[in-house]
């Protein structure tokens, strides 16, 4: 009798064994997210870790700074910058060709303060007279967004026009804060950061013949410590089972 109990006590250990990830097997992943992707992995990292055993740890911020980082060096195993600075990154042999992939894409739009009055954007003369009629306008300067913001300013010939308006901050944090606390009228930003601000809103979305879209990309480091768990989280990302989520934050598969 005592032998059976034994016996399945053994057996009932081994089967809690069985049910749970291998720790020798789970892989510390070192992510480099930009702030376009931020609400989608934010949800995406945690479901992945539940069903590979994988620990996501994830620094967020603009991808611009992140591929100087990546270029000064910088040790990480997966990163999600916009496509021209993961193919710049494959060419200079930072980053793995054959692990490249595009995960989703989000176009931009006009935040307010929440209760704020909306523009009207409807038109690209609209559009126009909306920032020209603004008090003041802010941006991030280095990011994907502000560069593609100051580039149609550029083209809509308003640029001289705005300039005493606009208000370009190094990164959507300060965009945010500034838009939240009264200190910027509108800001510019990729919807997926404008639907994650506590205390703002969507004004708008820029017009669909000047829209830009922010496309976000990814590739794992060629000196990647955890290769085959990163790859394995591109995946999670790319599979069709994720798109709910990037739906619901603002983007859109390619």
């Amino acid at each position: 009798m005592k032998i059976n109990r034994l016996m399945y006590a053994v057996a009932f250990v081994l089967l809690l064994a069985l049910g749970q990830p291998n720790s020798a097997s789970a892989a510390e992943v070192h992510v480099l997210c930009s702030n376009g992707l931020k609400a989608v992995f934010e949800e995406l990292a945690p479901q992945f870790e539940r069903s590979s055993g994988h620990k996501i740890v994830v620094k967020f911020g603009l991808a611009a700074n992140f591929k100087q980082q990546i270029e000064a060096g910088e040790v990480f195993d997966l990163a999600i910058l916009t496509p021209a600075a993961i193919d710049d990154l494959i060419k200079s042999g930072k980053m793995a060709a054959d692990s490249r992939a595009v995960i989703a894409r989000t176009g931009l739009g006009i935040m307010i303060r929440s209760g704020a009055s909306k523009p009207d954007v409807r038109t690209t003369d609209s559009f126009k007279k909306a920032l020209l009629d603004s008090q003041s306008i802010a941006y991030a300067k280095e990011g994907a967004s502000g560069v593609a913001f100051a580039s149609l300013v550029d083209r809509l010939k308003i640029a001289d026009a705005l300039k005493a308006k606009l208000k370009p901050t190094a990164s959507g944090e300060e965009v945010n804060d500034l838009v939240v606390k009264g200190g910027a009228q509108y800001g510019i930003l990729p919807l997926s950061e404008i639907l994650a601000v506590k205390g703002a809103e969507l004004g708008g979305m820029f017009p669909s013949d000047v829209q830009t879209y922010i496309t976000m990309a990814t590739a794992v480091s060629s000196k990647a410590k955890q290769p085959m768990a990163a790859r394995d989280l591109i995946k999670f990302m790319v599979a069709p089972a994720a798109t709910p989520v990037i739906k619901a934050k603002g983007m859109e598969r390619n």
